[in-house]
């Protein structure tokens, strides 16, 4: 167990479930002081009281900055500042190009990406503050490397965040502060499982671990993400997807 996030303040956008309730569990677990922002207050509530170990909750949409100001602001006087962000929020509905609207487009779009870059600027004045200073973006392989039919505006949001990253890790490197991403492959939430039992069975098959990962799996690359002992490591992205990027096909795992 990583120790150096022991005490540190933490934010978690989206950490009402998914990937986000197990990067909070995860953090919590090591000791860091974590406030899980999201939209619904009631959901944030119950996976405070879930994860235990002094989690807390805040409501904030990340498509509105008022919303993630005030969430940074409380976030900071409950746990004397913000040490690390976890930009996680992030929605993934289906639908192709020929039957997407642009209000679909704009939905994902808005949330993933914009909601990534809202909740940066909102928390980067407490982060500038602290000497253990991180950001850890969560992407996908969705987009940067793979591609799904369903997903374009997924994929574009995703990618768009890794393009983000390799400026802002520059921009705010003069702060101390990193900037990492996180990029799942398919990891067993509660969207994940809504796509049925088949398409975990198939997906399942095509990674050589031949198991889908868990939201711990994501949990514990952000938690590295955001050590002391990753100090050195910004502008870059750790794929936690059991080798399922890597096969040119299915007989290459047979």
């Amino acid at each position: 167990m990583i120790s150096s996030v022991s005490g540190r303040s933490v934010v978690v956008t989206g950490g009402s479930k998914g990937n986000g309730k197990g990067i909070a569990r995860c953090f919590a677990n090591a000791g860091a002081k974590v406030v899980i922002v999201a939209r619904h207050l009631d959901q944030a509530e119950a996976a405070a009281r879930e994860i235990g170990n002094g989690a807390s909750a805040c409501a904030g949409d990340v498509t509105r900055l008022e919303d993630m100001e005030a969430a940074a602001k409380t976030a900071a006087a409950r746990n004397g500042g913000i040490d690390v962000l976890c930009a996680n929020a992030g929605v993934f509905p289906q639908a192709r190009i020929e039957d997407m609207t642009p209000e679909q487009w704009d939905e994902v779009v808005d949330c993933n990406l914009k909601g990534c870059f809202l909740s940066v600027k909102a928390c980067v004045p407490w982060l500038k503050k602290s000497d253990q200073p991180r950001i850890v973006l969560t992407s996908s392989i969705t987009g940067p490397v793979t591609g799904f039919p369903g997903w374009t505006h997924y994929g574009a949001s995703k990618s768009g965040q890794l393009g983000f990253m390799r400026t802002a890790c520059i921009e705010l490197a003069r702060y101390g502060i990193t900037v990492n991403a996180v990029m799942p492959g398919n990891i067993v939430t509660e969207g994940l499982e809504g796509l049925g039992a088949d398409y975990l069975e198939t997906m399942a098959a095509s990674i050589p671990l031949k198991r889908l990962g868990s939201v711990d799996d994501i949990g514990h690359a952000a938690v590295y993400l955001a050590s002391r002992e990753a100090g050195y490591v910004t502008g870059q992205t750790i794929i936690v997807d059991g080798g399922q990027i890597l096969p040119e096909s299915l007989e290459a795992l047979e």
